[in-house]
């Protein structure tokens, strides 16, 4: 059993921030699908068997700064071992459109990271991280709330197959394996 957990805000005025990258990857993963989400723990939800795999897909509704308050719960209640989660989040220090799988890392200043390592009490846990810098100056709490332009678009468009298959290996490999074949790129 795999959980992919993809970090944003609730609401429209949040869909197409930087910040909700990982709603929008999930999103994007999922669009083929004829799917009905559902709700436990302050948290949208989906079950998908894949390759034999039982696979849930998470979107928290706490708000980025909460996002554990309704993972932590919701692995409980369904077993899930930290080992067994993807957690996708925007990522200030890397340029856009660049990622960066890691494990076993700091929340590197990101409150919604900082949110899941308190409430699971490990850092024992894969992140696919998406850059979302593109060297404006900027206010950073203004600027991941704010919506990606058109042309930023365009480059994550063009990153969405990659996002996609990364997704789909981490069903079926090991989190170093990933580490090593997407992150020399």
């Amino acid at each position: 059993m795999k959980l992919i957990i993809g970090l944003g805000n609730p609401g429209k005025e949040y869909q197409n921030t930087r910040h909700n990258i990982g709603f929008m990857v999930i999103d994007n993963f999922l669009k083929e699908e004829n799917i009905s989400w559902q709700s436990k723990f302050n948290a949208l939800y989906i079950s998908l068997n894949i390759n034999g795999e039982k696979v849930y897909f998470l979107k928290p509704q706490t708000f980025m700064n909460l996002s554990g308050t309704a993972i932590a719960p919701f692995m409980n209640y369904f077993k899930i071992s930290s080992s067994d989660i993807l957690v996708i989040a925007d990522d200030l220090d890397l340029d856009l459109g660049k990622y960066r799988i890691k494990i076993n890392s700091s929340s590197g200043g990101h409150n919604g990271l900082k949110s899941i390592i308190d409430n699971l009490k490990t850092t024992s846990f894969a992140r696919l991280k998406i850059g979302i810098f593109n060297n404006e100056v900027f206010d950073p709490k203004d600027y991941v709330l704010g919506n990606f332009k058109e042309e930023e678009l365009e480059i994550l468009n063009n990153r969405y197959p990659t996002f996609n298959n990364i997704i789909t290996e981490f069903l079926t490999n090991d989190i170093t394996y990933l580490m090593n074949k997407y992150n020399r790129k």
